[in-house]
């Protein structure tokens, strides 16, 4: 494996950094002079680190999306929970991260869709293909589910975690919008009736105060 070296420890600190800056004002709202203030990195230096500002969103997205990829692998990698309960596990995770989480813990993909889809291709592409990805994992999960009879819906796996995670997309915006947990309330009991589950079946997957 290559050594980083040091212009690659200094690029990977400024996307990292700018990560919660980024989820909390949106990527437009953010200079180049705050992005490198949040990192410690002298002003002036952004375009030594990043051909564009585009370039930079391009990392900081593919930072995102790999590094929600292992969070939610390891979520699903649990050996005593059937399907149905690491699907849900899952769920909280996401719910948890936009009711009680910090700024920092909150979806990008939420955060930015909207605003840089229509701007910039290649970032809409690395969204498209991270996403992609997720409803892959999670439809691996509702099979494993379906054949351990923890999930009771018949419909293809693929279809199912598509349809969850476009409601889940839709609860999240909806929690921005109106301050408030009950979207996602709403979403967790629509999820439990699409994959022919109770509250039950999920423990100790549930929400606590299910």
């Amino acid at each position: 494996m290559k050594t980083p070296t040091k212009h690659d420890i200094a690029k990977k600190k400024i996307v990292d950094s700018a990560r919660a800056l980024i989820a909390e004002r949106g990527f437009s709202a953010v200079g180049l002079s705050q992005i490198l203030e949040v990192a410690g990195i002298p002003k002036g230096s952004f375009y030594h680190y990043f051909a564009s500002k585009e370039a930079f969103g391009e990392e900081l997205l593919r930072s995102y999306m790999h590094d929600y990829l292992i969070n939610i692998h390891a979520l699903f990698a649990t050996p005593d929970k059937n399907g149905a309960q690491k699907l849900f596990s899952y769920l909280d995770f996401w719910r948890c991260s936009h009711i009680k989480g910090q700024v920092g813990d909150k979806c990008l993909i939420v955060k930015l869709a909207a605003e840089v889809s229509d701007i910039s291709e290649r970032m809409r592409r690395i969204m498209e293909t991270g996403t992609a990805s997720v409803i892959t994992h999670v439809s691996q999960v509702i099979k494993i589910g379906q054949e351990d009879g923890s999930v009771h819906s018949a419909l293809p796996a693929h279809k199912l975690a598509s349809s969850l995670y476009q409601l889940w997309l839709g609860a999240t915006l909806m929690t921005k919008i109106t301050h408030s947990s009950h979207p996602m309330d709403e979403a967790w009991q629509t999820s439990l009736t699409l994959l022919g589950c109770t509250a039950n079946q999920i423990s100790p997957a549930a929400r606590k105060d299910e």
